[in-house]
């Protein structure tokens, strides 16, 4: 149920429910387990009780244990392409595009460690950068959350970026439609003008590699 809620939409508990193959009541006890340790969070609207995530370092946590769930020894990944290629993870880019976007920011030296472990700071060539591309970089680090940190991608195996600045570059993409959400899961489309915006801006490549 968790997992399902990583593309930080909300869902009824009857649709939680049929997703993990339980009965109704069995998964307003394991809600109500959740709600009560803050992992998921709900709200009442009309007759419906909506869940969502409890936020992007649950989603965070949830990378990291699928990598740590993974089969020892030499990693192959055996993601479905289309969830290997992109897709959200809470409010940001993971899978390949993911994990690339992240390393050309590195590479491009516009984000650099800080003093907190897997914690960025932007560099003024890195806010130069983001301003170019509309996103608002003071009222980020006015929002009450990390502003970038490195998350542990469970199909790469590898960092994608999360935080507020993970957050705005998704929304850039879909407000640009470079990418589309797919329904019903976490994928995310590549379009055809969003591979060569990521090709240009970033010298970033969309296949799964």
């Amino acid at each position: 149920m968790l997992y399902s809620l990583s593309d930080g939409r909300a869902r009824t508990s009857t649709e939680l429910a049929a997703i993990a193959g339980i009965t109704p009541s069995t998964a307003s006890v394991h809600l109500r387990r959740l709600k009560d340790h803050h992992l998921v969070t709900v709200v009442a609207q009309g007759k419906h009780r909506y869940y969502a995530l409890g936020g992007p370092r649950v989603a965070a946590a949830l990378e990291a244990l699928s990598v740590v769930a993974g089969t020892p020894g030499r990693f192959v990944p055996n993601t479905p392409q289309h969830l290997r290629v992109a897709r959200t993870c809470y409010d940001h880019i993971a899978g390949a595009l993911g994990v690339r976007l992240h390393d050309h920011f590195i590479a491009a030296r516009w984000l650099k460690a800080a003093a907190e472990p897997s914690a960025y700071e932007l560099t003024a060539s890195g806010a130069d950068a983001l301003h170019g591309l509309g996103v608002d970089v003071e009222a980020l680090h006015r929002e009450r959350r990390r502003f970038a940190f490195a998350c542990l991608d469970w199909s790469e195996r590898r960092a994608h970026l999360a935080g507020a600045l993970g957050a705005a570059i998704l929304e850039i993409a879909l407000r640009r439609r470079w990418v589309t959400r797919e329904p019903g899961n976490r994928a995310l489309a590549v379009t055809a003008s969003g591979r060569r915006e990521m090709a240009r801006r970033f010298d970033v490549t969309t296949d799964p590699g």
